[in-house]
């Protein structure tokens, strides 16, 4: 079977080096090789058993970007300002570093460059959201192919009667249907009388609340309190902190 020609920067997202635009800034700096020999023409195809291999500056540049958890207050939006509301990122500051964050970073302003937001967390919702300039964490996080689980504690009311029945509940872990889609499994579990645990492998626009709404439930607070196996713990609301060397989502 003949091999296709793939763009170098995707094969490079491919094999995890790196993102993208992260490919295309390091061809174009003269960072890449195919075969031993430097490549730094955008848009270069190649074959995907050829071999490619970065030189140590790329190395070096990626281990200085940085990754910041923060616990998200309400009436923050993740991404873009929008609507003027104010971004996350705009609690990215000295002074909000939580006292007891134990990464060796010293904060710089060049951090804040080029720091996305690695998967969404509604205006109304609260709690972890990871913001990073390291092209393959967002890819670990939010990339098509992520099986990465996300634990939100989300505080509920019932608007149908007395209770909850248990067959909804199984139906919030697996049975419905969203934008003409069968959800994902789910992990849906009472944490107490009103408030619910939920594991999900997928992140659509405002799902739980609209999972919830399907079962007769309302929403009065949701909370992130889990992203793989990095926890919120006990950082506080509207503070930040650094992920560690030694965290691995």
């Amino acid at each position: 079977m003949s091999e296709e020609l793939l763009r170098l920067s995707k094969r490079m997202s491919e094999l995890g080096l790196c993102s993208r635009r992260e490919a295309d800034e390091w061809i174009a700096r003269g960072w890449v090789r195919v075969d031993g020999k430097v490549v730094s023409e955008l848009g270069t195809k190649i074959y995907p058993s050829q071999r490619v291999t970065v030189e140590r500056q790329a190395a070096a540049e990626q281990s200085k970007r940085v990754t910041i958890l923060i616990n998200k207050p309400v009436g923050y939006v993740s991404g873009q300002a929008e609507d003027g509301y104010t971004p996350a990122v705009a609690l990215v500051k000295p002074e909000n570093r939580w006292a007891e964050c134990q990464a060796p970073e010293q904060f710089h302003p060049t951090q804040l460059r080029s720091l996305v937001p690695a998967g969404r967390l509604d205006i109304d919702s609260v709690g972890l959201l990871v913001l990073t300039q390291d092209g393959r964490v967002a890819k670990q996080l939010i990339g098509e192919h992520t099986d990465i689980d996300k634990e939100y504690l989300v505080r509920v009311q019932y608007t149908k009667g007395d209770k909850l029945p248990d067959a909804d509940l199984r139906k919030l872990c697996h049975g419905l249907w969203m934008d003409g889609k069968p959800l994902l499994p789910a992990k849906v579990r009472w944490q107490n009388e009103d408030q619910l645990s939920f594991t999900l492998r997928e992140g659509k626009k405002r799902q739980i609340r609209r999972m919830c709404e399907m079962v007769g439930l309302k929403v009065l607070g949701l909370k992130r309190v889990r992203i793989g196996k990095v926890k919120l713990g006990h950082l506080p609301e509207g503070q930040w902190r650094y992920l560690r060397a030694d965290e691995q989502f």
